[in-house]
């Protein structure tokens, strides 16, 4: 019979066999972990900037003295630009326009209650307030303000009005008659000055050449114009002949140049000269913020 016998080396050896098996086994059993997902970065989207109104101008007239004057206003561009126009036309002049020496005979408290175009013709309703109070010259003047301020749109002829709701044949006690349609030259000799200048209008930015639009109603249809610089000094001045005179109202529409050394506040100066003695006659001043 063998007898085996263990010695040290044998058995340090088996003892190392035997954890090198336990080791494999339990990294078999072991169960891998997968690395976490990392999370997403929050990234903020910049919201996009709502658009950039679109401005128009609209010409809205207030009243400088006993007659008419012409304001440019800045609205957003909408398809009711009348009603929009009427609505800076009620809100009144600016300080600026005021101390240009405009205000107007519309009742401050008087509300637009609609404006609708057909065939030419627009029909405004305005409310009661529109009627209140005044004698037969502001009765006049603030009808004709609502006139011509609709009929500076290329599509409205004439103008048609209802209060509160009504038709009105008549307005306010003076009994201002309305119906039928009114347009501009029913009021132009009261309303108008004999020289109506439409554009430039009071503290417009303006450039040379500057172009001069309005209506008037002067001795053979000639009136006269001076530029006149920050300084004071005239820098134009000239003079135009209207589409019509001499008791008949036209249209002016004439382009100055001229030359400036300095940006700052100038005017134009419209006037026509006295058949009697030379003199200046029906003179309208406008400021303008003149620019090179």
């Amino acid at each position: 019979m063998i007898t085996r016998t263990n010695t040290p080396g044998a058995l340090a050896l088996a003892v190392l066999m035997s954890a090198l098996l336990a080791l494999s086994l339990s990294a078999g059993c072991a169960r891998t972990t997968p690395p976490p997902t990392p999370e997403p970065v929050a990234t903020s989207t910049p919201e996009p900037e709502p658009p950039v109104a679109e401005l128009r101008k609209v010409i809205v007239y207030f009243v400088r003295g006993e007659h008419l004057g012409a304001a440019v206003h800045q609205v957003e561009a909408t398809e009711a630009m009348a009603a929009a126009a009427l609505g800076e036309l009620l809100a009144g002049p600016s300080a600026e326009e005021l101390e240009a020496g405009l205000a107007s005979e519309i009742p401050e408290d008087t509300r637009l209650l609609g404006v609708d175009i057909e065939s030419g013709v627009a029909t405004v309703d305005l409310s009661g307030e529109f009627e209140s109070g005044g004698g037969s010259l502001s009765m006049t003047l603030r009808i004709a303000q609502v006139v011509y301020t609709l009929t500076a749109f290329p599509t409205i002829d004439s103008v048609a009005f209802r209060i509160d709701g009504d038709p009105a044949e008549a307005i306010g006690g003076e009994g201002i008659t309305v119906s039928p349609p009114v347009d501009r030259l029913d009021f132009a000799d009261n309303a108008s000055p004999a020289i109506l200048l439409e554009s430039p209008a009071p503290w417009q930015e303006v450039t040379s050449p500057v172009r001069l639009t309005g209506m008037s109603n002067t001795f053979e249809a000639t009136f006269l114009y001076n530029i006149v610089d920050p300084s004071g000094r005239i820098v134009a001045e000239g003079f135009d002949t209207a589409t019509a005179g001499s008791g008949t109202w036209g249209t002016f529409d004439v382009t100055v140049e001229y030359e400036i050394e300095s940006d700052g506040v100038g005017a134009i100066i419209v006037f026509e000269e006295s058949a009697k003695d030379g003199s200046r006659i029906n003179l309208v001043e406008i400021p303008v913020r003149m620019t090179r």
